[in-house]
């Protein structure tokens, strides 16, 4: 069985490749590995493993910062951030991983391989057509070393593969899923070298995170069939290997792997549709992982103090959307106004005459944020507040909206006209509770039920079956405007009659 290290100090990272947009699940992952470290005193370390030179992308490592910052998971030490350990890019560091390989086949632990492209794809089409799994045969493993240093030393090209044992099996403890056993036969001997003298993933990680002293390595469940030969490389290079454990793969509420037809996968893709990093960090914290008791909401400091690896349930991590919505919403709920509205700039798009009265725009957001689920449902839940877009939207608004289920044309003017007249013996309301009260009394004294009056009055300012309180829209957008919008629903109301 792998004993892991016994390092004093909790060092932890994250190493992603710079091949495109970053996805949430490396989020999800920076989390974990960003909370461990915390939790414990130790390093969140960022390493960029850019070693398939192939698949880079401009720019990648930028927008990885830029997630990070955003979801609130700063490195302790890093590309940017410097370190003792550095330098912290692959492509940095290739003299370690040539020097670690030649170290490795002169103690027998690995060899070169001769084999060209075109005779490798021969012997996986061969095994395709026996219904084999592709697998290196090993022919230049019998290569005797001394020829083998010749043909190296002639110029002839070559890659260097770790010499895995034949038989018998190797146990790995794994914090998220226990004792996991594999048989040596069926694992291949796998290139740690390349024949341009970048190395693999195998033996890039297993260099980088010993000299780095990475104590713990949370990583995607894909890379749980790879512990042996990593285990194998500590072995031979008498280095001791860190705690590992595998997370679950995320996947969508139907159970299959999350992919693009789920819904957003970016990480910064959740910043452009409006949603909070607390929102974020609180979702992406119970994908897998939940405190004690049935809260759905969880600080960070919370967190923190509870969080176990051990907890973690190995079966995969759901991405519910709808969750995440209602999440949310309910941080959008709890924020103090003046931080949300700053927020919601970005976003709303308010005519030039509203972009600085900050005190419509707290009346505004304070009756629409109960029907916000993300900081871009701003523009739908308040564009009906705005004038110009009332008036744009109203003539093709059908009459039969205004009018209560046992009114009629004629009821529903007269109620609008009443409404109309006891707004203008008033100063322009301030407070909703105070023009409720008086408003109730007045329709009680004139004889009138509340819902013929209030329903015509609230769909003709919201042009909406389902809006904000009555009381708080003459609030928000004020008396003047009120009686204006209900004025022009009059007419169309007398028109439509004629």
């Amino acid at each position: 069985m792998s004993s892991p290290n016994n390092h004093r100090h909790v060092r932890v990272r994250l190493a992603p490749s710079p091949t495109g947009e970053v996805h949430i699940g490396t989020m999800w992952l920076a989390q974990f590995n960003w909370l461990y470290a915390k939790q414990q005193g130790g390093k969140f370390i960022l390493r960029i493993e850019d070693t398939d030179q192939k698949r880079l992308v401009p720019g990648s490592v930028e927008r990885l910062y830029e997630a990070l910052a955003w979801y609130g998971f700063a490195p302790d030490e890093g590309p940017r951030e410097g370190g003792a350990y550095g330098p912290y890019v692959q492509s940095e560091r290739l003299t370690l991983y040539q020097d670690t390989a030649a170290k490795l086949v002169a103690s027998g632990h690995a060899y070169h391989c001769f084999c060209t492209p075109q005779r490798l794809e021969e012997v996986r089409t061969n095994q395709a057509a026996q219904k084999l799994p592709p697998r290196y045969d090993r022919t230049c493993r019998a290569v005797d070393p001394a020829e083998a240093q010749a043909r190296v030393m002639k110029g002839e090209p070559s890659t260097i593969r770790c010499k895995l044992p034949l038989t018998g099996t190797i146990t790995h403890h794994d914090l998220v899923r226990g004792d996991v056993t594999f048989a040596w036969e069926q694992i291949d001997d796998s290139v740690i070298l390349k024949s341009d003298g970048f190395p693999t993933y195998h033996l890039a990680v297993v260099v980088d995170d010993h000299l780095m002293e990475i104590s713990h390595v949370f990583r995607a469940e894909e890379w749980l069939p790879s512990v042996p030969k990593h285990l194998f490389l500590y072995e031979a290079l008498h280095w001791t290997p860190p705690h590992f454990a595998h997370f679950p793969l995320i996947l969508g509420t139907d159970r299959s792997k999350l992919s693009k037809r789920h819904g957003a996968t970016t990480a910064l893709s959740y910043r452009d549709d409006g949603f909070l990093p607390e929102a974020m960090q609180n979702f992406l914290l119970l994908m897998g992982w939940h405190p004690k008791g049935d809260t759905e909401v969880i600080s960070t400091e919370q967190a923190i103090r509870e969080f176990k690896i051990e907890d973690l349930h190995p079966a995969g991590a759901v991405f519910d959307r709808q969750k995440l919505e209602w999440l949310n919403g309910w941080y959008i709920r709890q924020m103090p106004i003046d931080d949300l509205r700053a927020r919601l700039q970005y976003f709303w798009e308010l005519p030039e005459e509203l972009r600085d009265d900050i005190e419509w725009q707290n009346r505004a957001i304070s009756i629409v944020r109960d029907r916000l689920k993300t900081l871009r449902d701003i523009v739908a839940a308040s564009d009906f507040l705005i004038p110009r877009i009332w008036e744009e939207r109203v003539p093709s608004i059908a009459v039969d909206l205004f009018i209560p289920k046992k009114g009629t044309t004629e009821s529903t003017i007269d109620a609008l006209e009443w409404m109309d007249n006891h707004l203008g013996t008033l100063n322009d309301p301030r407070d909703a509770a105070t023009l409720k009260e008086g408003t109730i009394a007045a329709i009680a004294e004139a004889g009138r039920k509340n819902g013929d009056v209030l329903w015509p009055v609230r769909t003709a300012l919201s042009l909406l079956p389902n809006s904000p309180d009555v009381f708080d829209l003459i609030v928000t957008i004020g008396s003047i405007e009120s009686r204006r919008r209900i004025r022009s629903v009059i007419e169309a109301l007398q028109r439509a009659s004629r």
